[in-house]
């Protein structure tokens, strides 16, 4: 298969901005760059995989959840496919289960989801189905807190000991394999600390439990699409979780979410991820999304992953590796998060950011310095001992699927769901004609035009047609979509 066969009706996006454009283009190479050969998981003999950036070697299963369903899962649907696969294998027993670092895993369940709206593949969403549930089961087992009714386990993406308070920085000295930097060494040189169950981390994030509340929400919705039972206890632990993430993780005082809460004091930071996830899937209500836009700290160069960062960088003088500093992936779930409820100021700050840094480095970095907005790694503690300053990784995947997300969810409005695709666009002023063609969705090819500026439809047509701001599932052929806003 030719590779670069979808790259040049990709080209023919416009709208008016020479640097949005370019921008654009800047993420497209950065995710074609990062098409290399591998075999992992389900993978056998080497194929082409979308990598997680160009310092990886491999996929990784966060990252190729976030880039499939940031868009990947659009533009390159077979390497999606068999990218998402290759983060599958088959337990002693024979099930199919996802691999990966335990705390997020589940997040491929949403990457796998979003590939079957974009596709339609039944068989896909069969093996999906299997591997998510397998994997859930053992996690509701082993890291569900029936106390509080939340998981324990890290923040999506937080595997570095940088995203979280002191205490979890003691992980003793570099001992062959395991980094002092990894959170999951500090179970190893705390044994007093650590839970009975489980893998023994026992912290409850927000991120982490917003995702597994997603993911309870997936479920009914795959066995519906499968024609199998629909199990009404998924929909009973959504609600039951939804229930316990507000309140636990809801601060009145400060009217938003907290970051963690554990055994130990908790951690009343802001995270990044979390506040969007809280967002974009529903679990907060519209007084606390009032809230939480209104108040969630966002620096010079985009919203920091957690704020503020620990005493422990800030006394070494700069910022933590994952807190403090701007990851562009959340970047990319902020300003959607903004878009989809009216906050022009957040999502047209987190928009601009990104694309002057991309436009600036000719390429999506990995984290971003919160006020120079430069390239910057952050701080975390180091094998060598003591803390050093790390690098900020090149061509990151998901921070160029991060724009495409930001085009595609934000500008575009794009809500993709069983039925078909609804679209609720949201146009700063700066743009007033906008304009995507030869996007594939299942068996069509959609040609998308916006005038105009605000989140107001005025006309929406397809093929000349006037109708409501919807595509069905079922559509076939060239679409040629033509929205008017007010």
């Amino acid at each position: 298969m030719n590779i670069y066969s979808h790259y040049p009706a990709l080209k023919t996006y416009d709208c008016g901005k020479d640097i949005v454009e370019a921008v654009f283009h800047i993420a497209l190479g950065d995710i074609y760059s990062n098409l290399r050969l591998g075999s992992f998981g389900l993978i056998e003999k080497e194929q082409l995989l979308l990598f997680a950036g160009l310092d990886y070697h491999a996929p990784w299963t966060r990252d190729a959840a976030i880039n499939v369903w940031n868009g990947a899962g659009l533009f390159l649907p077979e390497i999606s496919q068999r990218t998402l696969l290759s983060c599958l294998e088959r337990s002693r027993h024979g099930e199919l289960v996802i691999r990966g670092e335990y705390w997020d895993k589940m997040l491929w369940t949403i990457g796998a989801w979003n590939l079957y709206l974009y596709t339609g593949d039944c068989n896909f969403l069969e093996n999906a189905y299997q591997a998510a549930v397998n994997t859930f089961l053992q996690l509701e087992e082993n890291e569900f807190s029936e106390g509080l009714n939340l998981f324990r386990g890290p923040a999506v993406y937080g595997d570095g000991v940088a995203a979280y308070p002191d205490l979890y920085s003691r992980t003793g000295e570099y001992t062959e394999g395991k980094w002092v930097s990894a959170i999951e060494k500090w179970v190893d040189e705390n044994p007093d600390l650590v839970t009975e169950e489980g893998y023994g981390l026992p912290m409850h994030v927000l991120s982490t439990n917003c995702m597994y509340y997603r993911v309870y929400e997936i479920l009914p919705e795959m066995e519906k699409e499968l024609g199998s039972k629909v199990h009404e206890e998924w929909k009973i632990k959504a609600g039951n979780l939804r229930e316990a993430i507000n309140l636990h993780f809801w601060d009145e005082e400060k009217g938003t979410y907290r970051y963690m809460v554990d055994p130990h004091g908790n951690c009343d930071y802001q995270e990044g991820m979390g506040l969007a996830y809280a967002l974009i899937f529903g679990i907060a209500d519209a007084e606390q999304i009032r809230q939480v836009l209104e108040n969630a700290v966002v620096e010079p160069a985009g919203i920091p992953c957690v704020f503020p960062s620990f005493p422990r960088y800030r006394d070494a003088g700069g910022y933590g590796r994952h807190s403090g500093v701007v990851w562009s992936h959340i970047q990319g779930f902020w300003a959607e998060a903004s878009a989809r409820y009216g906050s022009e100021n957040r999502f047209t700050h987190e928009f601009e950011q990104l694309t002057q840094h991309a436009y600036r480095d000719r390429q999506f970095r990995e984290i971003y310095h919160p006020k120079t907005g430069k390239p910057y790694g952050g701080l975390q503690e180091s094998n060598e001992g003591g803390i050093r300053e790390w690098e900020s990784t090149t061509r990151q995947t998901w921070g160029a699927t991060g724009y495409i997300r930001i085009i595609l969810r934000g500008l575009l409005g794009m809500r993709f769901d069983t039925e078909g695709i609804r679209f609720e666009p949201f146009i700063p002023y700066q743009f007033e004609n906008f304009r995507l063609k030869h996007l594939r969705y299942r068996d069509t090819v959609l040609n998308i035009s916006v005038k105009g500026s605000g989140n107001q439809i005025a006309t929406f047509t397809i093929n000349g047609q006037e109708q409501q701001p919807f595509l069905p599932a079922g559509s076939e052929g060239i679409q040629n979509i033509a929205i008017r806003l007010k």
